[in-house]
């Protein structure tokens, strides 16, 4: 028994936190910079934001490394300090979760590389399982519980990141894909492509994550569900759809929003719920009060679709 089904066995939903680049992009994050850097040069305010989601009611925290591959950190400089800076991302998210009085698991965030696998374009498949390698290396050392391979796109690129982590650890993997193309991801995988082609390999749970709204995203768990009715389900979807507002990005999601969201997609199959993009500890402090009967659930719709235009928005994007 893996350290999910661990905990669930007295939870009936585990909690995920919020975001941590838009997060970061508030605070000490400038345009540019990488958000891993901090992992390093500013410990102590990786620390504090996952705090402010253990506080809020979150179960598992994700590592502040989603662009920790060599190919993500050679765009800062930083490619030759890959196990370096995801061993610290690792072991800052640990220390908030030790710090916490109840079991909280931490989850070592892997994202895409940024490269497309050929023949689209010049990744292989063995250089992208040996950079996945190499970031798991580090989030093992640095103490995370499992790993969590996120807003991907592309089927080959999430089973080189499951290949990649199963060779160097025996960690627990959760794999999480963007439905932000109408209902596909934009490389035009299904949500039952997803169960079909990931749980097969091992992983402990598969779902969605970020995307372009949240109706995609319940859609996406839903046919996840119908393809596994017994597999576990994430989801862990933006703060509604990202809009401009003047030179400011914002997400159109309230904790209200959030909160309905959350219930609506426990009610869809999802046995672990987080946010993504765009939200903070008070989206997650509502959807954990909605969660546990400690509020009603608000009365609001999901957000319209997103158009084209705005989806595009969010692709350079840090979780």
């Amino acid at each position: 028994m893996n350290c999910l089904e661990q905990l669930l066995e007295t939870h009936d939903v585990l909690l995920v936190d919020g975001a941590t680049g838009t997060e970061l992009f508030r605070t000490n994050l400038q345009p540019g910079d990488a958000p891993e850097r901090l992992n390093v040069l500013l410990p102590d305010i990786i620390v504090a934001n996952h705090t402010g989601y253990i506080e809020a009611g979150s179960d598992i925290i994700l590592t502040n490394s989603f662009g920790g591959t060599a190919y993500r950190l050679r765009l800062h400089d930083l490619d030759n300090q890959v196990f370096e800076i995801n061993k610290a991302a690792a072991a800052n998210a640990r220390a908030a979760a030790d710090a916490a009085d109840r079991t909280v698991l931490v989850a070592g965030s892997m994202g895409p590389t940024g490269e497309l696998l050929v023949p689209m374009g010049s990744l292989t498949s063995e250089a992208a399982v040996d950079a996945f390698a190499s970031q798991a290396s580090g989030l093992a050392a640095g103490g995370a519980d499992m790993l969590w391979i996120e807003t991907m796109s592309s089927l080959e690129e999430a089973e080189a990141a499951v290949v990649g982590a199963q060779s160097v650890c025996e960690l627990p993997i959760v794999a999480t894909f963007s439905f932000d193309t109408a209902g596909r991801t934009m490389m035009g995988v299904t949500g039952r492509d997803v169960a079909e082609r990931l749980l097969p390999l091992g992983v402990a749970a598969v779902g969605c994550n970020c995307g372009a709204n949240l109706t995609d995203s319940e859609l996406a768990v839903a046919q996840m569900r119908e393809a596994a009715p017994d597999a576990l389900l994430v989801s862990k979807a933006n703060a509604g759809i990202p809009v401009w507002q003047g030179a400011e990005l914002a997400y159109s999601g309230s904790p209200e929003v959030m909160a309905a969201h959350a219930y609506r997609a426990r009610g869809a199959g999802a046995r672990i719920i987080g946010a993504c993009c765009g939200s903070n500890a008070e989206h997650i402090a509502h959807m954990a009060d909605v969660l546990a009967g400690r509020s009603e659930v608000p009365d609001v719709e999901a957000p319209e679709a997103s158009s084209v235009g705005t989806a595009r928005t969010r692709r350079r994007r840090s979780r």
